[in-house]
């Protein structure tokens, strides 16, 4: 929805007084056993995310934290029974509000990604590390890759990564989708100084291997059923050879 998109834009420097970005709530949790695990993959989800909607409170149980990270688990045991998965839903960053001037803009996500890097070097260190990153958390999991030692980055729904293309991933492999009913594709991709995040990373350009995501709104990209969701798990399983291509 083009329309509600560009409002967006427009309202975050009309309302920013008004509707600043709400308090941090943080939440690390993980699904499945940890210790055990060989692929661990780390969902970054975007703006709006708070403890009251990080596992409910939203009519699609997948779109929040927990719920992907339930229906990523779920989608890799029927893909790879034995595979040794776990995914970690990590809110470990202040998440920007839709309607606000920090979502247009890097520092929420600079602040993040310092702490993303040092949870994936420390607390997952010997595990191979997949980012799945969702809006404004791209830009966090773009921010964080350098120095992080993860596999791979796969990015949906993204406003831009606010780094240079594919090489800035620090030698992780980059993935992007897209939905076809994500308004975000209709979101101008630029950079104003410190507002917006440059280029699309679905773009032919970018450098980015891209991956079907069917017709998956913004919310939508761990809907169980999904092309989206099953190319994000077999990102996460290592599984890399049978991603659908976008």
């Amino acid at each position: 929805m083009p329309s509600r998109a560009l409002a967006v834009v427009t309202a975050a420097t009309l309302t920013y007084v008004l509707v600043p970005t709400p308090p941090g709530d943080r939440i690390i949790r993980v699904y499945g056993d940890l210790r055990t695990a060989e692929h661990v993959a780390v969902i970054v989800p975007g703006s709006d995310t708070t403890a009251a909607t990080f596992d409910g409170g939203r009519a699609k149980p997948y779109s929040t934290p927990g719920g992907g990270a339930r229906a990523v688990l779920a989608e890799a045991r029927a893909l790879a029974p034995g595979a040794r998965l776990a995914v970690v839903a990590w809110l470990g960053y202040d998440s920007p509000a839709t309607v606000s001037l920090a979502v247009l803009t890097g520092g929420a996500a600079e602040r993040g990604a310092s702490d993303l890097r040092r949870y994936v070097t420390g607390t997952l260190r010997g595990k191979r590390v997949s980012l799945l990153c969702h809006s404004y958390g791209s830009v966090v999991c773009a921010k964080a890759a350098p120095g992080a030692g993860v596999a791979d980055v796969a990015v949906v729904g993204s406003p831009g990564l606010g780094v240079s293309p594919a090489a800035g991933m620090g030698g992780a492999r980059l993935w992007a989708g897209s939905g076809g009913g994500d308004w975000m594709r209709k979101v101008p991709k630029t950079r104003i100084g410190p507002l917006g995040f440059g280029p699309d990373p679905v773009g032919p350009t970018f450098g980015a291997r891209t991956f079907a995501a069917g017709a998956a709104g913004h919310s939508d990209y761990f809907a169980p059923g999904g092309v989206s969701l099953r190319n994000l798990t077999l990102i996460a399983l290592g599984r890399t050879g049978e991603v659908t291509r976008g």
